[in-house]
């Protein structure tokens, strides 16, 4: 009798234990939210803004089931007659998880697609460079930051066309909402302001200062208690209270090139992770003293990232890498690298986004969106042999007939200009070529784009072209004019 009441006890425990730990909630629904344990039937999905495409990878399994192709690679997509989206950047999915919207910077649009059979259902188009997407979480609304203007576009998600906008401080960055609905929390990627938006009546209820102007990614605790958003061109991380008046919490250094924030909640407690995509790093902090538990080295600039229904996992973009990286929450440690599309953006999972089926209607094999090279620059005076702690990595994403060459730049003078430029010797010397000018963040670092036919001059290997072999360098601009090399190719 005994031993049957002990087992009946220890199992009525287990399922407390069970029935509590399904209920911890992961971003972006409440902490009340029950997990939803990971299965084949969710979705990794990943905006590729090279390529142009929608990664959509099996968490289950670890594996890429393919891609959605919403747009050609460059250079088709420069002709006037062209009908597709270009570069494929934001994401955001309905309450429901039927739903996926993706934002393309350069076509100007909100792509809705079906997650079921991943066919596309509609495309509105909206003003300048919109930035992200969100559904508000009573599912009526998706509100679109236009980056490239003044406002949020409030769209009806059953129409899917504008019905109102939100006049905000010119480059809204990205918006996101409380988890009661009552809030969406915009920030700026072009004002050091932050406003708070009542999503009953669009008003304007709250003003938050941004210690920089330059806010790329927002995210707010499964609690209802805190909104963390990340500054890209200082490297630290904000928070404030999500309620009002919406006061200053804390803020932080973090590292060059800070890109996304999120949470996942596990059985070790509540924790933000930061993407660092200067130092090719994941930063992992608590949400309760903010104190530092983890750095997890990654892969190349890592970018978006979201967490797994259950909170066990957390997917990361590595936009110059064109990989997805799983993080195991509990230990810390990367447990699989998923080769996707071409410089990755944001990211989302989708819980049950496929309830039925395989899911695998009309993906298309990875193909030319997963074709790159890697390289990576060193100081002058440093042993080129660390390629590994190279502080600037390069990919160059192949379109066919040309390539995208982008740098993640550190370690350099801070608000300084420098160029990507060829040289004809290893070391730098001599006249250099320049590819692309660009000016650095306050902390040394920069994001820099070029495209052409690079490949052909810099990778060796082609008898064509191994007699004139050029060489990949970061020199500064001085005057107008190019200086001594400070970062070159390593072998």
């Amino acid at each position: 009798m005994k031993h049957r009441l002990l087992v009946a006890t220890t199992l009525a425990a287990a399922a407390i234990t069970c029935t509590t730990g399904a209920k911890a909630g992961q971003a972006p629904n409440a902490l009340a939210s029950p997990d939803i344990p990971i299965s084949h039937k969710d979705r990794v999905y990943a905006a590729e803004q090279f390529s142009n495409t929608v990664s959509v990878t099996d968490p289950a399994s670890n594996k890429l089931l393919g891609v959605i192709k919403l747009g050609d690679p460059a250079p088709g997509n420069f002709s006037p007659l062209y009908r597709g989206q270009v570069l494929v950047h934001g994401m955001g999915f309905s309450p429901d998880h039927r739903t996926l919207a993706v934002v393309s910077i350069g076509s100007n649009s909100v792509t809705f697609i079906d997650t079921q059979t991943n066919a596309v259902k509609h495309t509105t188009y909206v003003g300048r460079s919109p930035h992200e997407a969100f559904y508000t979480p009573d599912g009526g609304e998706v509100w679109v930051t236009v980056r490239g203007e003044n406002y949020i576009a409030v769209l009806d998600a059953k129409t899917y066309e504008e019905k109102t906008r939100v006049t905000v401080p010119a480059g809204p960055g990205m918006q996101i909402f409380s988890p009661d609905g009552k809030y969406g929390y915009v920030c700026s990627s072009f004002n050091p302001e932050m406003v708070v938006i009542a999503t009953r009546d669009h008003k304007i209820v709250g003003h938050i200062k941004q210690e920089s102007p330059f806010c790329p990614n927002i995210a707010a605790t499964p609690d209802g208690k805190q909104v963390w958003f990340t500054l890209k061109d200082i490297g630290k991380v904000q928070v404030f209270d999500a309620k009002p008046p919406f006061n200053a919490i804390t803020a932080f250094e973090t590292g060059p090139i800070t890109n996304h924030v999120n949470f996942a909640q596990n059985a070790k407690g509540a924790f933000a992770y930061v993407t660092i995509g200067g130092t090719n790093q994941v930063k992992v902090f608590r949400t309760d003293n903010f104190k530092p538990v983890a750095t997890i080295p990654v892969g190349k600039l890592p970018h978006g990232l979201w967490p797994s229904g259950d909170g066990t996992r957390m997917y990361v973009g590595l936009e110059n890498d064109d990989a997805l990286a799983v993080i195991d929450t509990l230990t810390n440690k990367v447990v699989s690298t998923i080769p996707i599309g071409q410089a990755p953006q944001a990211l989302a999972y989708v819980p049950n986004a496929v309830p039925e089926g395989e899911g695998t209607e009309n993906l298309q094999p990875l193909g030319l969106a997963g074709q790159v090279s890697h390289l990576a620059l060193m100081p002058v005076a440093t042993d080129k042999s660390g390629a590994s702690a190279a502080p600037t990595s390069i990919a160059l994403f192949d379109q066919g007939l040309v390539q995208v060459l982008q740098a993640s730049v550190t370690g350099l003078q801070p608000k300084q200009p420098y160029a990507i430029a060829l040289s004809a010797h290893a070391d730098g010397s001599g006249p250099l070529e320049s590819l692309a000018n660009f000016m650095t963040n306050p902390a040394g670092a920069a994001i820099v784009n070029s495209i052409g036919q690079v490949q052909q001059i810099v990778v060796p290997g082609n008898a064509a072209t191994d007699s004139t072999r050029r060489y990949l360098v970061i020199a500064p601009v001085v005057s107008g004019k190019l200086g001594a090399a400070v970062q070159v190719q390593t072998p």
